[in-house]
Protein backbone atom coordinates (compact mmCIF):
# COMPACT_ATOMS: atom_id res chain seq x y z
CA UNK A 1 0.00 0.00 0.00
CA UNK A 2 1.33 3.44 -0.91
CA UNK A 3 1.86 6.05 1.79
CA UNK A 4 -0.97 8.13 0.32
CA UNK A 5 -3.38 5.19 0.44
CA UNK A 6 -2.29 4.36 3.98
CA UNK A 7 -2.96 7.93 5.13
CA UNK A 8 -6.40 7.92 3.54
CA UNK A 9 -7.31 4.57 5.10
CA UNK A 10 -6.30 5.91 8.51
CA UNK A 11 -8.43 9.05 8.08
CA UNK A 12 -11.44 7.02 6.88
CA UNK A 13 -11.13 4.66 9.85
CA UNK A 14 -10.77 7.55 12.30
CA UNK A 15 -13.92 9.35 11.15
CA UNK A 16 -16.89 8.52 13.35
CA UNK A 17 -19.85 10.31 14.89
CA UNK A 18 -18.69 12.16 18.00
CA UNK A 19 -21.07 13.66 20.54
CA UNK A 20 -18.90 15.73 22.90
CA UNK A 21 -16.83 18.74 21.89
CA UNK A 22 -14.50 21.25 23.48
CA UNK A 23 -15.73 24.88 23.51
CA UNK A 24 -12.68 25.97 21.49
CA UNK A 25 -13.82 27.41 18.13
CA UNK A 26 -12.14 26.45 14.86
CA UNK A 27 -10.16 29.29 13.30
CA UNK A 28 -11.48 30.85 10.10
CA UNK A 29 -8.61 29.65 7.90
CA UNK A 30 -9.27 26.02 8.90
CA UNK A 31 -13.01 26.46 8.44
CA UNK A 32 -12.49 27.69 4.91
CA UNK A 33 -9.96 24.96 4.12
CA UNK A 34 -12.30 22.08 5.05
CA UNK A 35 -15.06 23.44 2.84
CA UNK A 36 -12.66 23.97 -0.06
CA UNK A 37 -11.73 20.29 0.29
CA UNK A 38 -15.39 19.28 0.47
CA UNK A 39 -16.11 21.10 -2.78
CA UNK A 40 -14.01 18.48 -4.60
CA UNK A 41 -16.90 16.03 -4.13
CA UNK A 42 -18.56 14.71 -7.33
CA UNK A 43 -22.08 15.64 -8.38
CA UNK A 44 -24.51 14.90 -11.20
CA UNK A 45 -23.37 16.87 -14.28
CA UNK A 46 -21.10 18.90 -11.97
CA UNK A 47 -24.15 20.79 -10.72
CA UNK A 48 -22.64 21.11 -7.20
CA UNK A 49 -26.13 21.53 -5.71
CA UNK A 50 -25.05 21.95 -2.08
CA UNK A 51 -25.79 25.11 -0.15
CA UNK A 52 -24.12 25.23 3.28
CA UNK A 53 -24.76 27.60 6.19
CA UNK A 54 -22.39 27.43 9.17
CA UNK A 55 -23.67 28.68 12.53
CA UNK A 56 -21.25 29.75 15.25
CA UNK A 57 -21.10 32.16 18.17
CA UNK A 58 -24.23 34.07 19.18
CA UNK A 59 -26.24 32.73 16.22
CA UNK A 60 -25.53 29.18 17.29
CA UNK A 61 -26.45 29.99 20.89
CA UNK A 62 -29.82 31.28 19.71
CA UNK A 63 -30.42 28.01 17.86
CA UNK A 64 -29.31 26.07 20.93
CA UNK A 65 -32.02 27.87 22.89
CA UNK A 66 -34.73 27.74 20.23
CA UNK A 67 -34.61 24.26 18.75
CA UNK A 68 -35.23 22.24 21.93
CA UNK A 69 -38.26 24.45 22.65
CA UNK A 70 -39.68 23.90 19.17
CA UNK A 71 -39.09 20.16 19.27
CA UNK A 72 -40.67 19.67 22.68
CA UNK A 73 -43.65 21.76 21.53
CA UNK A 74 -44.09 19.43 18.55
CA UNK A 75 -43.57 22.27 16.07
CA UNK A 76 -41.98 20.09 13.39
CA UNK A 77 -41.21 21.40 9.90
CA UNK A 78 -39.51 18.87 7.61
CA UNK A 79 -38.65 19.62 3.99
CA UNK A 80 -38.13 15.95 3.13
CA UNK A 81 -40.19 12.98 4.39
CA UNK A 82 -38.84 10.99 7.30
CA UNK A 83 -40.77 7.79 6.73
CA UNK A 84 -38.22 5.04 6.18
CA UNK A 85 -38.39 1.81 8.18
CA UNK A 86 -35.62 -0.65 8.99
CA UNK A 87 -36.15 -4.40 8.80
CA UNK A 88 -33.95 -7.47 9.11
CA UNK A 89 -30.22 -6.86 9.27
CA UNK A 90 -30.76 -3.10 8.96
CA UNK A 91 -32.86 -3.05 12.12
CA UNK A 92 -30.22 -5.18 13.84
CA UNK A 93 -27.58 -2.59 12.94
CA UNK A 94 -29.83 0.23 14.18
CA UNK A 95 -30.29 -1.52 17.53
CA UNK A 96 -26.58 -2.30 17.71
CA UNK A 97 -25.67 1.35 17.17
CA UNK A 98 -28.16 2.50 19.83
CA UNK A 99 -26.82 -0.06 22.31
CA UNK A 100 -23.23 1.04 21.71
CA UNK A 101 -24.18 4.68 22.23
CA UNK A 102 -26.21 4.17 25.39
CA UNK A 103 -23.68 1.74 26.83
CA UNK A 104 -20.99 4.41 26.44
CA UNK A 105 -23.25 6.76 28.42
CA UNK A 106 -24.10 4.15 31.06
CA UNK A 107 -27.82 4.33 30.21
CA UNK A 108 -29.89 1.17 30.49
CA UNK A 109 -32.55 0.21 27.96
CA UNK A 110 -35.22 0.72 30.61
CA UNK A 111 -34.14 4.27 31.52
CA UNK A 112 -36.42 6.12 29.12
CA UNK A 113 -35.87 9.51 30.76
CA UNK A 114 -32.11 9.50 30.32
CA UNK A 115 -32.47 8.16 26.78
CA UNK A 116 -34.75 11.08 25.95
CA UNK A 117 -32.27 13.48 27.56
CA UNK A 118 -29.47 12.03 25.43
CA UNK A 119 -31.60 12.36 22.28
CA UNK A 120 -32.42 15.99 23.07
CA UNK A 121 -28.72 16.82 22.99
CA UNK A 122 -29.08 16.67 19.20
CA UNK A 123 -30.79 20.05 19.40
CA UNK A 124 -28.04 21.66 21.45
CA UNK A 125 -25.52 20.24 18.97
CA UNK A 126 -23.66 18.22 21.61
CA UNK A 127 -22.10 21.51 22.77
CA UNK A 128 -20.17 21.82 19.49
CA UNK A 129 -18.90 25.32 18.64
CA UNK A 130 -20.06 25.04 15.02
CA UNK A 131 -22.89 23.48 13.02
CA UNK A 132 -23.06 23.17 9.23
CA UNK A 133 -26.60 23.04 7.85
CA UNK A 134 -26.77 21.37 4.42
CA UNK A 135 -29.49 22.53 2.05
CA UNK A 136 -30.69 21.63 -1.43
CA UNK A 137 -32.21 24.41 -3.56
CA UNK A 138 -35.56 23.74 -5.20
CA UNK A 139 -36.43 21.77 -7.27
CA UNK A 140 -33.68 19.24 -6.54
CA UNK A 141 -34.64 15.85 -5.10
CA UNK A 142 -33.37 12.34 -4.47
CA UNK A 143 -30.63 12.30 -7.11
CA UNK A 144 -29.13 15.56 -5.89
CA UNK A 145 -29.52 14.44 -2.27
CA UNK A 146 -27.00 11.74 -3.15
CA UNK A 147 -24.65 14.50 -4.31
CA UNK A 148 -25.09 16.23 -0.97
CA UNK A 149 -24.25 12.99 0.81
CA UNK A 150 -20.98 12.71 -1.12
CA UNK A 151 -20.21 16.33 -0.26
CA UNK A 152 -20.91 15.67 3.43
CA UNK A 153 -18.62 12.64 3.60
CA UNK A 154 -15.81 14.55 1.90
CA UNK A 155 -16.36 17.37 4.37
CA UNK A 156 -16.21 15.09 7.40
CA UNK A 157 -13.05 13.40 6.12
CA UNK A 158 -11.49 16.84 5.67
CA UNK A 159 -12.41 17.61 9.27
CA UNK A 160 -10.95 14.35 10.53
CA UNK A 161 -7.70 14.97 8.65
CA UNK A 162 -7.33 18.24 10.61
CA UNK A 163 -8.06 16.78 14.03
CA UNK A 164 -11.71 17.84 14.14
CA UNK A 165 -14.67 15.69 15.08
CA UNK A 166 -18.15 15.71 13.57
CA UNK A 167 -21.63 14.26 13.95
CA UNK A 168 -24.09 14.19 11.02
CA UNK A 169 -27.64 14.70 12.34
CA UNK A 170 -30.80 14.10 10.36
CA UNK A 171 -32.70 15.05 13.53
CA UNK A 172 -31.92 18.68 12.79
CA UNK A 173 -34.04 18.46 9.63
CA UNK A 174 -37.14 18.12 11.84
CA UNK A 175 -36.94 21.88 12.50
CA UNK A 176 -36.18 23.37 9.11
CA UNK A 177 -38.31 26.50 9.53
CA UNK A 178 -36.71 27.87 12.72
CA UNK A 179 -33.27 27.14 11.28
CA UNK A 180 -34.12 29.08 8.12
CA UNK A 181 -35.69 31.94 10.06
CA UNK A 182 -32.75 32.29 12.45
CA UNK A 183 -30.18 32.20 9.65
CA UNK A 184 -32.18 34.34 7.22
CA UNK A 185 -32.39 31.65 4.53
CA UNK A 186 -34.90 31.61 1.68
CA UNK A 187 -37.70 29.06 1.80
CA UNK A 188 -36.56 27.68 -1.56
CA UNK A 189 -33.54 26.14 0.17
CA UNK A 190 -34.55 22.81 1.71
CA UNK A 191 -32.76 21.44 4.78
CA UNK A 192 -31.59 17.84 4.45
CA UNK A 193 -29.47 17.51 7.62
CA UNK A 194 -26.84 19.21 9.75
CA UNK A 195 -23.34 18.40 10.97
CA UNK A 196 -22.16 19.47 14.42
CA UNK A 197 -18.39 19.80 14.53
CA UNK A 198 -15.37 21.07 16.43
CA UNK A 199 -12.48 19.73 18.47
CA UNK A 200 -13.53 16.49 20.21
CA UNK A 201 -13.53 16.23 23.99
CA UNK A 202 -11.19 13.29 24.70
CA UNK A 203 -12.36 12.98 28.30
CA UNK A 204 -16.06 12.45 27.60
CA UNK A 205 -17.07 8.77 27.71
CA UNK A 206 -19.57 9.17 24.86
CA UNK A 207 -16.69 9.62 22.44
CA UNK A 208 -15.51 6.10 23.24
CA UNK A 209 -18.56 4.77 21.38
CA UNK A 210 -17.68 2.58 18.41
CA UNK A 211 -20.16 1.07 15.98
CA UNK A 212 -19.46 -2.09 14.01
CA UNK A 213 -19.02 -2.25 10.25
CA UNK A 214 -20.26 -5.16 8.17
CA UNK A 215 -17.62 -7.38 6.55
CA UNK A 216 -16.88 -6.81 2.87
CA UNK A 217 -18.66 -10.00 1.83
CA UNK A 218 -21.94 -8.67 3.24
CA UNK A 219 -22.22 -5.75 0.85
CA UNK A 220 -19.89 -6.18 -2.16
CA UNK A 221 -20.14 -8.69 -5.00
CA UNK A 222 -17.40 -8.88 -7.62
CA UNK A 223 -18.62 -9.98 -11.05
CA UNK A 224 -16.62 -11.27 -14.02
CA UNK A 225 -13.54 -12.51 -12.26
CA UNK A 226 -10.22 -10.77 -11.68
CA UNK A 227 -8.45 -8.76 -14.36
Amino acid sequence: MSQQASVFSAVAAERRSLRAFLPQPVDQATLEAIFVDAAQAPSNCNTQPWQVHVASGSVLEELRRLLPEKFLAGEFSMDFPYDGTYEGVYKDRQYGAAKALYDSLGISREDKARRQEAFMRNFTFFDAPHVAFLFLPEPFGLREAADLGMFAQTLMLAMTARGLGSCPQTALSFLANPVRETLGIEGTNKLLFGISFGYPDPEDAVNSCRTERAPLTDFVRFHGGQA
